[in-house]
């Protein structure tokens, strides 16, 4: 008979703890997706005049539609790098139309609170991003 010690090694725990922290991380993105999605789906009017954006209410009710789905993947099948990837797409997007946003009213600090908001969420999912496609082995979403 022949025991396995490999799997009680420091680094073996440490590669285990680490998987599940991007887990958890996606998770936490997901349930973070659905909570923009609320605010984007009930209340377009609402952002669209906080961001000088009136009149595309219908593209905020569209974004607000990518969330719940990207949420609603990873809550319910987080970590998975390709789903986090997903969202920083969508986060391209965000940032495409808040820079739009701001070309038509640069003075307006809501649209650069929305961008630097963003912009540290982008963050957030592409370190889990990789994180993930650390602990499967995979670098990026292409070839999956």
């Amino acid at each position: 008979m022949t025991t396995d010690t490999t799997a009680n090694t420091p680094a073996t725990k440490q590669s285990d703890n680490g998987g599940l922290i991007w887990k958890r991380a996606s998770y936490g993105l997901g349930w973070f997706s659905l909570a923009l999605a609320a605010a984007e789906l009930l209340a377009p009017k609402k952002i669209a005049k906080a961001l000088s954006s009136e009149g595309h209410e219908g593209l905020i009710r569209a974004f607000g539609a990518r969330e719940a789905i990207a949420g609603v993947g990873l809550v319910t099948d987080q970590g998975h790098g390709l789903r986090v990837w997903n969202r920083v797409a969508g986060d391209a997007m965000d940032l495409t139309a808040l820079h739009f946003a701001r070309k038509r009213a640069p003075d307006n600090k809501n649209i650069w609170g929305a961008i630097a908001a963003v912009a540290v969420v982008t963050t957030l999912d592409i370190c889990t991003a990789i994180g993930l496609d650390r602990r499967t082995g995979k670098s990026l979403p292409i070839g999956r």
